[in-house]
């Protein structure tokens, strides 16, 4: 069994060794030092060594790993700008307020969180003091991903800043009234303060760095210069388990995304113990991160610790740190000093010693209280490094205590992060130890009181002239008053109406070359942002490559294998389309950047992505609602849609389901268009609607959802007559009827109304032919283009009703007089189309893909289903025979002459 410690062959092993006297001179001279000085100093030797090689430009393989201390020696730190016991004090209130404001609301069961903050306090004051830039100087400011469970401690600075009251802090998690506080950050529940949505864990620092990217996208772009942007991103080390949290930082690393800094609060805990119980989480990130090519920052010690460092002559300290687990650092913080001068001391002889010159109280103060995350001047120091830092991303793992001054009873313990309230006798030894004038009459009735200093204290004019000096009050986000974007030409959306002829065109390819044409617009053309995850063949879109070229922060640095010819790959440093390679959720993080780019930066910007429509709702759904929560606006374009038409590849690419799923999203319009022309019209409406002039009381905070198929056919004349638009972009219009379709039925036959969404619409209109000529009955067909926006406005109709509003319901306005049952058909499962089932007065049924996909043919697939045209019209007949319009044994023959 191979050693995983023994050293492994390295590229130099394949090579001739020119000087092998030397080569043993040097092996010699380890040797001697590891059986003189013992393995740790040869261990150490060897670490400077390589440290110095790799300073000097020497091609060596970096350190994954360095020691368990500062990565900047307390020697090296820049001295601590502005006025230190006056942010001290700031920070006393503000982890008050955090603290007063979850123990309020306890009272009501609301929950909260009280610890994170606590430990991340100096984390974000040293920022908010000396770096975070707001959005009222030049450019845009920096974006800031705060922790979602740190929120309490910055609705408490905003509180002191004037910017809430306590009525705000009152009502936190208690919205319904209308002044309340969101349970973490929330764009579309309080848009002023937010800008980014991060609790749910790991879609904060996946958006971070894709947004950082966009920031430099919008600059190479020539949209906007915002390369004096940074982008902060406050992150929990338990958090780093998400797959999504560092699913893209070799992109930032190999990007060189200078404009971004990770701030990891590594205080060892997540939500029900230590993240690392047996191991070091700060060191699997250093090594994880460094890996990946990231500048790292370590900040674990408080200056308390400088002196034990002074007197580790052995380097004892140092490999104690190291080897002893996160969990046991975690006993360390809540047991007293014999048990550490047994533990952690005694375990070497040297510590042993090293201990004898230690008091009690030393030893307490180290092991209970100095971290490097809770000293603004340790913060400084690595936030200063980080912006200097140029060419890679910075990571910053600072060490806290989570529960940091809030007492015994919460440091550390296990439990704390489920722990909503500290009693009155906690909050008093809380004030002796922050030093805050809080009198114990002000506890009335035991109610916790807040704390501040007074609108014009040094405290509050302090911090405000630090946040006025950084471009204003930061975390804040502005909806700039943008003027509406010109509507594209009419002829891009005119050149649809007249169909395909005999053309086969598949929808996919219609929007494609909507897209195309929209593009070139000199108004609006630039702005486009298409986004697509390395299927841009597959969609057809590799016409755009020469014509827009890829984004690459790097241009083109090789000659393309395609490079005669016409649709060469061509990458470009003002590339306009972000082709990410095999990620949805990078792309989606794009999406989001680049559909929320009116607020974070003032310019309004149009993506589109598009996707396998499998691997859309049902893969990235949450970073769908982030999306929401975030009040973006864009298309997400669902290709190769439905469970029938992609059935090669089997179940897993047949999407059967994601307007199911789109549908619970409040903030997504979901249309799964049949024709060219009705993509043209919904595309219109929603540049229009998210983009344009808004109608009153319109909500432009919405991003579309359209499903496009890969199967050609041809592609009718967009239908003559009143309303056609307007059905289209509610989501029903009558496509046909049996007359003027051409087909012949008996005067008086029966008729019914056939509902077809998408591709299904073919074998719906060839089912209309089939009752006519086999069957003398009539159909007409309507083209349902959005189940869900019909139910959504049903939904509304219900309410008005409530409120005593007369209003009908679309759907039944639609269908009003339509003759016969109605038979709704889709491909996708019939919970789709049932959606409408309640509004519809005619007597329904519906059919649908329920179940897995299979591979095989479209044909056989939808035989399979029975969904295709014979089916249809054996389930038109069985609702036309309960009714008795026609014969009960037409049933039974129809199936047998289809071999149903």
């Amino acid at each position: 069994m191979t050693d995983p410690h023994a050293i492994q062959p390295s590229a130099l092993d394949q090579l001739p060794d020119r000087d092998p006297e030397e080569t043993a001179e040097w092996q010699a001279s380890l040797d001697a030092v590891a059986r003189e000085a013992g393995p740790h100093r040869a261990a150490y030797l060897m670490r400077r060594t390589l440290e110095r090689a790799e300073a000097g430009g020497i091609a060596l393989p970096k350190l994954l790993e360095t020691d368990y201390v500062n990565t900047i020696p307390t020697s090296a730190e820049p001295g601590l700008p502005g006025d230190p016991e006056m942010e001290a004090r700031i920070t006393a209130w503000n982890r008050w307020n955090a603290a007063a404001m979850v123990t309020r609301g306890a009272k009501h069961g609301v929950g909260g969180h009280i610890a994170t903050f606590a430990s991340a306090a100096w984390l974000y004051e040293t920022g908010f003091n000396h770096f975070f830039k707001g959005k009222e100087g030049d450019g845009s400011g920096d974006q800031l991903y705060i922790q979602g469970h740190a929120s309490p401690g910055i609705y408490a600075r905003a509180f002191l800043d004037g910017r809430l009251n306590e009525a705000h802090l009152d009502n936190f998690r208690q919205e319904a009234g209308g002044n309340g506080l969101p349970s973490y950050p929330h764009p579309r529940r309080l848009p002023w303060l937010w800008e980014f949505p991060t609790v749910s864990m790991g879609l904060g620092p996946l958006s971070a760095i894709y947004q950082a990217r966009f920031n430099r996208y919008l600059t190479s772009r020539g949209i906007k210069d915002v390369s004096a942007s940074h982008v902060w991103a406050f992150l929990g080390d338990g958090e780093m388990d998400e797959p999504e949290s560092t699913a893209a930082i070799a992109l930032a690393a190999r990007e060189e995304l200078d404009n971004l800094t990770f701030v990891i609060n590594c205080n060892l805990q997540r939500l029900d113990g230590p993240v690392r119980a047996n191991f070091k989480i700060v060191q699997e990130l250093e090594a994880q991160f460094r890996g990946a090519g990231w500048n790292v920052v370590k900040t674990l010690w408080g200056t308390a610790w400088d002196e034990l460092f002074q007197l580790d002559t052995t380097g004892a300290l140092v490999r104690r740190l190291r080897e002893v687990p996160d969990a046991q650092v975690q006993t360390y913080q809540t047991r007293g000093a014999a048990y550490i001068r047994e533990d952690f001391f005694g375990k070497d002889p040297a510590l042993a010693e090293m201990a004898k010159l230690l008091s009690d109280d030393k030893i307490l103060e180290c092991f209970h209280l100095s971290r490097g995350g809770h000293e603004a001047r340790k913060v400084f120091a690595a936030y200063k490094a980080a912006v200097e830092h140029k060419g890679a991303p910075t990571v910053i793992l600072a060490q806290t205590v989570k529960g940091h001054t809030l007492g015994e009873g919460f440091a550390s313990k296990n439990a704390n992060h489920q722990m909503k309230k500290l009693s009155v006798d906690e909050f008093k030894t809380m004030r002796d130890l922050l030093g805050l004038p809080i009198k114990d009459s002000d506890f009335a009735d035991g109610v916790v009181p807040y704390g501040h200093p007074g609108a014009d204290s040094p405290e509050v004019r302090y911090l405000q002239e630090r946040r006025a000096a950084l471009g204003g009050p930061a975390p804040a986000r502005r909806t700039h008053a943008l003027a509406p974007l010109p509507a594209p030409a009419e002829k891009a959306f005119a050149s649809f109406d007249k169909g395909s002829g005999a053309q086969n065109v598949a929808t996919t390819m219609a929007f494609v070359r909507l897209v195309k044409d929209l593009v070139r617009d000199k108004e609006t053309g630039r702005r486009w942002v298409p986004i697509v995850p390395d299927e841009a063949r597959t969609f057809g879109m590799e016409s755009l490559f020469p014509s827009l070229g890829i984004y690459s922060p790097k241009g083109q640095t090789y000659e393309p294998v395609d490079r005669d010819q016409l649709m060469y790959y061509k990458e470009a440093k003002n590339g306009q389309i972000l082709n990410e390679g095999i990620t949805e959720a990078g792309s989606m993080a794009d999406f989001i950047a680049a559909s929320t780019a009116y607020a974070t930066h003032g310019e309004a910007m149009i993506p589109f992505y598009i996707f396998y429509s499998m691997f859309g709702w049902q893969r990235t759904a949450d970073q769908m609602w982030q999306l929401g929560d975030q009040l973006g606006r864009g298309f997400l374009v669902g290709a190769t849609a439905g469970r029938t038409t992609l059935t090669g590849e089997g179940l897993q690419h047949a999407d059967g389901h994601s307007p199911v799923i789109a549908a619970t999203n409040p903030a997504a319009l979901s249309y799964d268009p049949a024709f060219a022309y009705e993509i043209a019209v919904i595309v219109r409406e929603g540049l229009r609607r998210m983009y344009g002039e808004a109608k009153p009381g319109e909500d432009q905070n919405v991003f579309y959802y359209l499903t496009v198929y890969n199967e050609p056919v041809p592609q009718p004349a967009k239908p003559q007559g009143l309303g056609i638009d307007e059905g289209i972009v509610k989501g029903l219009y009558r496509f046909n009827t049996a007359e003027s379709a051409g087909v012949t039925v008996p005067a008086n036959a029966p008729r019914l109304q056939l509902l077809g969404s998408g591709t299904a619409i073919h074998w719906t209109l060839e089912a209309q032919r089939m009752l006519a000529d086999e069957w003398g009955v009539a159909a007409d067909v309507w083209s349902a283009t959005s189940w869900t926006e019909l139910r959504r406005d049903a939904l509304e109709a219900d309410a008005a009703l409530l409120r005593g509003e007369e209003r009908l319901p679309y759907v039944r306005q639609a269908l009003q007089g339509a003759e016969g049952p109605v038979l709704a058909v889709s491909d996708y499962m019939r919970q789709v189309p049932d959606q409408i089932a309640q509004w519809v007065e005619q007597d329904w049924s519906s059919l649908g893909a329920d179940g897995f996909g299979l591979s095989d043919t479209r044909e056989a697939a939808r035989r399979h289903f029975g969904v295709d045209a014979p089916s249809i019209v054996v389930a038109a007949l069985a609702q036309l025979a309960k009714r008795g319009e026609v014969k009960a044994t037409a049933v039974k023959e129809a199936r047998e002459m289809y071999g149903l």
